[in-house]
């Protein structure tokens, strides 16, 4: 474990300890899943972007073009738009 020190606007600090107390968790517990939700973000966007360079749009096409065209199951049908 690490120790950071941090300096927040009044207005963010306070904000962040309402959040807190109403989780009933700490300021830190509460500021390290803010940090941890952050990075997930921004890496499961690299991961995806690093996917996204391997695709193959023939590929795809190709795989889209074994789908049987039929109807969809009952269970599966799009509900009318009034219903929606």
């Amino acid at each position: 474990m690490s120790t950071l020190s941090l300096r927040l606007p009044a207005s963010l600090h306070r904000a962040i300890k309402e959040l807190a107390r109403r989780e009933g968790i700490s300021i830190n517990q509460f500021v390290t899943t803010a940090v941890a939700e952050k990075l997930s973000a921004l890496m499961t966007e690299e991961y995806l972007q690093e996917r996204a360079k391997r695709g193959s749009r023939a590929k795809y096409e190709a795989a889209l073009a074994e789908v049987p065209d039929i109807e969809p199951l009952e269970p599966d049908q799009k509900a009318p738009a009034q219903l929606v």
